[in-house]
């Protein structure tokens, strides 16, 4: 009953119709050629994958709380009660950032700067912190940098916030802004747009449908058909 009526709302909320900047930095270009094209997700959408994000929505606010209430001036917001984001390439690539640090402890200055917070399971919130978000989560770090240059937030460090799901535990890191990672990420998802306007297939970026990844993804039957 609540895995049908999870699916329902996922049906009702609007199909995007251009990349996401929080997806370029994605393994597969050819997945995100999928996505761009607004292919239908072809996993169960449950009531349990439903709770997830929306968890995920609402412990990113409290950490934005916790983050005013240590002293920081964070803004998520404008003045309209939008999220501040960006479009460009004729708005075919769009992002949606969490926030920005205006202002706060000087010893964690100087500001601005950006704040992008996710929350991952156990296994995975570990492996971040151990490893650095560049590395164990390359798609975070393609995030983060595109997010940096197209808001013109390239001066100081971003501040990445990621949070385990399982236990409540919250780490931070300090990112740089990488501009050769941003330039990549760009020039990635202007080949996405002109791949797809010209009826072009990239490559995969796996070898057999086999392979974990392309099990898990939703468009593994068409791309392997």
């Amino acid at each position: 009953m609540l895995d049908g009526a999870a699916a329902s709302l996922q049906r009702q909320q609007e199909r995007r119709s251009y990349l996401g900047g929080s997806r370029l930095g994605e393994a597969c270009a050819r997945k995100l050629q999928f996505e761009y094209m607004g292919r239908p997700d072809t996993r169960p959408f449950t009531a349990k994958t439903h709770i997830i994000f929306a968890t995920g929505h609402a412990l990113e606010d409290e950490v934005a709380k916790l983050l005013r209430g240590a002293g920081f001036d964070l803004r998520t917001h404008d003045r309209d009660g939008q999220q501040f984001g960006f479009s460009v390439a004729g708005d075919r690539i769009r992002g949606h950032i969490d926030g920005v640090v205006c202002g706060g402890p000087a010893h964690l200055g100087p500001y601005p700067y950006l704040w992008e917070s996710k929350w991952v399971a156990a296994k995975y919130w570990g492996a971040i912190v151990k490893k650095g978000v560049a590395i164990e989560r390359p798609v975070y770090a393609g995030q983060v940098a595109i997010y940096q240059a197209y808001m013109g937030l390239e001066d100081n460090p971003a501040l990445f916030s990621v949070g385990n799901r399982d236990t409540g535990e919250i780490a931070f890191e300090r990112l740089p802004f990488d501009a050769r990672r941003a330039q990549e990420v760009s020039d990635r998802g202007v080949s996405i747009l002109t791949a797809c306007e010209a009826g072009e297939w990239l490559p995969r970026a796996y070898a057999s449908a086999s392979f974990y990844e392309c099990k898990w993804c939703p468009f593994s039957a068409e791309c392997w058909a």
